[in-house]
């Protein structure tokens, strides 16, 4: 089964313009600003020079490699190839970044780092003294802001961010440079994919910053044996049809936590009408008529204020690319058919 993929953005226009509809798509009429891209000179050692070579021939890149030099992303050294954007690769040859890095265009306000992370803080959020020194370095990036998320990764001075539209990027701590790479693993000679010990870490940190109150929860009907997390939109259909096996999922012991996480331009208004509900019982009602009957229960008069936007603006940090995005309590994200018997194995239920 396809999931519903998020139109997507460009990572310029993500960066460099105002926020706008959620996952509205590029257009030609885009406004861009040309940033100079700054090449790392700063020659390496011959000893890193062949282990990263010999680390690269083994996991099979064929790309001629043109140089090796000090990347401009800390803790890293950048990898020159003929036809293909550069890597950024760790001394041991373990994380890699492909991408081309962008100069940030903003003025320097704050010269001097913050402490700088290690490893073993990947997944956490910055401190407010990281994540004020970067917003003080991003003033001409327009949709930066106190909401946006950052977070260290395993490669210290290496921060990942995301807009309010949950489009990721790299960036180094001084905020200097950025891309809109992914870091990969390599283990025993060979790309694993995104580092996974990161991205749960990282989604397990946004799930302990959501206001547990507006998140619309199903609990289990049995002994609970399972918690998982869903960003799902009213309007979205695959997410109507993994609501109609809410009752199955919770008479299984699993309990799902809904966060509201509208994509469609009538979604925000049809789903601020749910939360605003008066109790916890309501809102599943109305969520439940929604998910099964296509029926929106308007907002009661008394409610002005908006339930949804908080939690959603937090799960930014999930980065979520398709509805229904379903994630364990650990913050394992599921990447496949949640009709096929592989969900209930990953749930740890039968």
């Amino acid at each position: 089964m396809k999931l519903l993929l998020l139109k997507p953005i460009s990572f310029i226009s993500a960066l460099l313009l105002t926020a706008t509809a959620c996952a509205q798509p590029t257009t030609s009429t885009d406004k861009k600003i040309n940033i100079t891209q700054s090449a790392a000179v700063d020659k390496v050692s011959v000893a890193i020079d062949s282990q990263l070579r010999q680390v690269l021939t083994e996991v099979g890149i064929k790309a001629q490699i043109l140089s090796i030099e000090t990347s401009n992303l800390p803790n890293m050294y950048q990898v020159n190839l003929v036809g293909q954007p550069p890597l950024h690769i760790t001394a041991d040859g373990k994380y890699v970044i492909q991408g081309e890095l962008q100069k940030n265009p903003s003025p320097q306000a704050s010269k001097q780092t913050p402490a700088r992370a290690t490893s073993a803080q990947a997944g956490e959020y910055v401190s407010a003294a990281v994540k004020s020194s970067l917003l003080d370095n991003m003033s001409a990036l327009k949709n930066m802001s106190a909401k946006t998320p950052f977070f260290y990764t395993a490669v210290p001075g290496v921060i990942w961010g995301a807009t309010l539209e949950g489009v990721p990027f790299l960036l180094s701590d001084d905020a200097q440079y950025i891309t809109d790479g992914e870091i990969s693993v390599i283990e025993n000679g060979q790309f694993t994919g995104l580092d996974e010990t990161f991205e749960a870490n990282k989604n397990k940190s946004v799930f302990a910053t959501l206001d547990e109150s507006q998140l619309i929860t199903y609990p289990a009907t049995t002994t609970e044996r399972a918690v998982i997390y869903v960003a799902t939109d009213v309007n979205c259909p695959y997410c109507r049809q993994l609501h109609k096996q809410m009752e199955g999922l919770n008479a299984k012991g699993v309990t799902v936590k809904t966060i509201g996480y509208p994509i469609y331009e009538q979604s925000p208004a049809q789903m601020r009408g749910i939360w605003c509900q008066a109790d916890d019982s309501s809102r599943r009602n109305a969520l439940d008529k929604a998910m099964l009957e296509g029926q929106m229960t308007p907002a009661p008069a008394s409610c002005t204020s908006d339930y949804v936007t908080p939690n959603r603006d937090k799960a930014a940090g999930l980065a979520v690319i398709a509805t229904p995005a379903i994630y364990r309590d650990d913050g394992v994200l599921y990447q496949a058919s949640f009709e096929s018997p592989e969900f209930l194995e990953f749930l740890g239920v039968q």
